[in-house]
């Protein structure tokens, strides 16, 4: 393949590489986008440098793809909790994967979690009370009943005022497909699955406010928030119920 000056670059230019990529490469639309956004960052380097006068690419939009459920039906959640695993290091990462699905809380948070980090107010109710490593957003959540338990299960395990022991996220997620396998779980699971069930099950099927859920995972912006709100339909279902029988006591008759 030639080089191609960047002056001959144009919209139908973008659109072409991006069918290429898509149909002839038969890339993932994950790496399709990484490869244009990085050919973008050159667009606007010679933009800034006055290689070019004008955008080459302006009007060309990468589709958006479906944003697949990454969250854990409460069928899948409760086999994680209640499935046995002999192994200790599986269900050391089992463990991980539950308290953060309790808690919202990021690997790399998780991994930097300490006592002092730990708030506990005049009523005995314990808090986490930090920033997070990626935005630097202060977030505070309550500690349940599960997360406390997995706190004090690995008490002393870990070195210095660390909470839990290290342990890698790349061996956290080949564990945790070891995992999903002993508890019937019929998808790959991945660590961060458990902030999306953290989100989708534990607060939002519940009824907590998404601004709520928004403080307590540290987003910036609740639209951050939104790609992680999965409702199941049993949640739709319940609020529809709830709607009807506010409805009917409101509008009785048809005339």
């Amino acid at each position: 393949m030639e080089d191609i000056p960047l002056s001959e670059l144009d919209l139908p230019f973008i659109e072409a590489f991006n069918y290429y990529l898509r149909v002839k490469r038969k890339m993932k639309p994950g790496t399709v986008r990484a490869r244009i956004v990085l050919l973008n960052k050159v667009i606007r380097l010679a933009l800034h440098r006055n290689f070019i006068s004008r955008p080459p690419f302006k009007g060309f939009g990468l589709e958006k793809s479906q944003v697949q459920n990454r969250s854990l039906t409460a069928e899948e959640l409760d086999r994680l909790i209640s499935t046995p695993i002999q192994s200790s290091t599986q269900s050391f990462i089992r463990d991980m994967f539950v308290f953060s699905t309790f808690t919202g809380i990021s690997y790399a948070d998780l991994k930097k979690l300490s006592w002092k980090d730990i708030i506990i107010e005049e009523d005995g109710s314990r808090w986490i009370s930090t920033d997070r490593q990626k935005t630097k957003t202060t977030f505070h959540v309550k500690l349940l009943n599960i997360p406390v338990q997995i706190m004090e299960r690995y008490r002393g395990f870990a070195t210095g005022d660390k909470i839990f022991p290290p342990m890698s996220l790349e061996q956290v997620n080949v564990g945790l497909k070891k995992v999903a396998k002993k508890c019937s779980i019929n998808r790959t699971l991945t660590f961060h699955m458990s902030r999306h069930t953290f989100a989708s099950q534990v607060c939002l099927s519940q009824g907590v406010p998404i601004e709520s859920l928004s403080r307590m995972m540290g987003h910036k912006s609740i639209h951050t928030t939104q790609r992680y709100a999965h409702l199941n339909p049993e949640k739709i279902a319940g609020d529809m119920k709830q709607l009807s029988l506010r409805l009917a006591e409101k509008f009785t008759h048809l005339k």
